[in-house]
């Protein structure tokens, strides 16, 4: 009988992620690890958050997805470098991946690193990827109950981003309720809503990442 050895997949991470870490510290870079479902409204953030922020600090964006470069066009459309990471069927990134993605990149050049990782409420909460922060977005339109049903990716994260709040006269979602389970699954969470369209709530979310990188 053939016994296999299997390696800690999670364990090899965090080692690279660690080192990840260090790395960008020595580099002065701030690292943020978006998440959030496919259709949350990710890169529409991302956009509106460029748009802001690059008249004050020097911003590059490391795209992932399974497939196509269509995110990473919209960002480089913003005039910020770009990297897109292709998992090829993947549903996350991982501190390798970022790593490589990275180093392609002037990093001398660089204060704020937006991973946007792979659209998942479950892999990308799993993976550290050597990131100073993580925020995920919840789109009104996904349902209030996702929290309690993804509670990982929610109690991982600094910060969550109520997006399309301008639709929520046209769902049942309970605002107040989502709130709530937020604030179980995570007390210190900071809270966001936006709708990234009507360009609501992005000031203060800005506003909370510049805070964020002056005391890292």
């Amino acid at each position: 009988m053939e016994v296999k050895v299997m390696k800690n997949i999670l364990g090899e991470n965090e080692k690279i992620a660690e080192d990840n870490r260090k790395f960008f510290r020595d580099k002065k870079i701030f690292v943020l690890n978006l998440m959030g479902s496919p259709g949350s409204g990710k890169t529409t953030l991302l956009e509106k958050t460029l748009s802001k922020l690059t008249q004050k600090i020097k911003v590059a964006v490391i795209e992932g997805d399974l497939f196509t470069a269509r995110d990473a066009e919209r960002i480089e459309r913003e005039g910020v470098p770009v990297v897109q990471i292709n998992t090829s069927g993947g549903c996350h990134l991982d501190a390798p991946m970022v790593r490589r993605a990275a180093e392609s990149l002037n990093l001398d050049a660089i204060d704020l690193l937006i991973v946007e990782n792979v659209g998942n409420l479950v892999c990308p909460a799993e993976f550290d990827i050597g990131e100073n922060m993580k925020a995920v977005v919840l789109s009104i339109t996904e349902g209030d109950d996702k929290p309690l049903k993804y509670p990982l990716i929610f109690k991982e994260s600094a910060a969550c981003v109520l997006n399309k709040i301008d639709l929520l006269p046209f769902t049942n979602f309970n605002l107040e309720q989502a709130r709530a389970d937020l604030e179980i699954i995570h007390p210190m969470i900071e809270i966001f809503e936006t709708s990234c369209t009507k360009e609501i709530g992005i000031y203060n979310w800005c506003e909370f990442l510049i805070d964020k990188m002056k005391n890292f």
